[in-house]
């Protein structure tokens, strides 16, 4: 009796994830595009965290905006960790650059890593990192992904986080060639209690390798 008590606790307290929608895109020269790609170039993401109203009477604007930033370096370096164990195991077909350097040379260049597009295109990145690819998109998640920025909002707020945490993520990955979307993936993702904000990139990085033509042995 007592160890399915324990084995009930233990299923509860475990990440359980609800997918609700899922679009993809892949472009029909997608495999050809891939063959062509040595590097490919994971660029910050812009990232909304929707606070609920008891924790966003405690920030500035500008706070709120500092946090976002933060936070796509966050979900760049989590998507990059990632994908760099895959390339290890040799299940990407490319190789990815660190985001040190992706955001070093975007920096040194006068781009603005923050919204790199905005006044450049995937071409002109794409010169500038010697990546014949590029990873870019939107994450609108109701948790934070760094501990100091969660840890911050409990400390002010007296607790964090909704009882089911939730991310929709709006992914492109683009030839820098001829700026060409390849894939686009968007996925809307939730998580029970117990549930990380890295979990949801892990679960959201695993649905995509399944579905995309960068992922797999050679």
């Amino acid at each position: 009796m007592m160890s399915k008590h324990i084995t009930l606790i233990f299923l509860i307290s475990l990440p359980i994830f609800g997918m609700s929608q899922t679009k993809l895109f892949v472009h029909p020269n997608a495999e050809t595009y891939v063959s062509n790609t040595k590097v490919m170039a994971i660029l910050p993401l812009k990232v909304n965290v929707k606070l609920r109203p008891k924790e966003l009477k405690d920030f500035t604007s500008e706070q709120i905006v500092e946090m976002n930033k933060t936070e796509g370096l966050e979900v760049q370096k989590a998507i990059y960790s990632w994908m760099l164990t895959r390339e290890k195991r040799g299940e990407l077909k490319v190789k990815v650059q660190n985001p040190t350097v992706t955001n070093a040379l975007l920096t040194k260049a006068g781009v603005n890593i923050y919204n790199p597009l905005e006044m450049h295109t995937p071409e002109d990145i794409g010169k500038i990192l010697d990546a014949q690819a590029i990873m870019t998109g939107n994450l609108e998640t109701s948790k934070p992904m760094s501990n100091a920025a969660s840890l911050g909002i409990a400390l002010l707020t007296g607790g964090f986080g909704a009882p089911t945490q939730e991310a929709v993520a709006n992914l492109d990955f683009i030839n820098t060639s001829d700026n060409e979307i390849v894939v686009n993936y968007y996925k809307s993702i939730k998580g029970s209690i117990g549930s990380s904000q890295e979990d949801l990139i892990n679960i959201l990085m695993r649905k995509i390798s399944r579905r995309i033509p960068y992922t797999g042995a050679d």
